[in-house]
């Protein structure tokens, strides 16, 4: 199941193809697909937890954890 593109997932989308049609090479490129990325993730865990019961403290430290590379739940 995808999840819907939130109106910042869409304004950056159209960024990385602006500057891939301006120019493939454009040094930005790299950092707006990060960020690109990264607001699909949000779009995504967003649907995901909208469509279930609300997480424990513990279940919402697990998950945070995983964001964090180097931190232990």
């Amino acid at each position: 199941m995808a999840a819907p593109f939130s109106p910042e997932s869409r304004r950056l989308r159209s960024h990385v193809g602006n500057l891939i049609k301006a120019d493939p090479t454009h040094p930005e490129i790299p950092a707006a697909r990060r960020d690109l990325r990264a607001a699909r993730l949000a779009d995504h865990i967003q649907a995901t937890l909208d469509a279930i019961p609300p997480l424990t403290d513990d279940q919402c430290a697990t998950v945070a954890a995983l964001l964090r590379p180097g931190v232990e739940a």
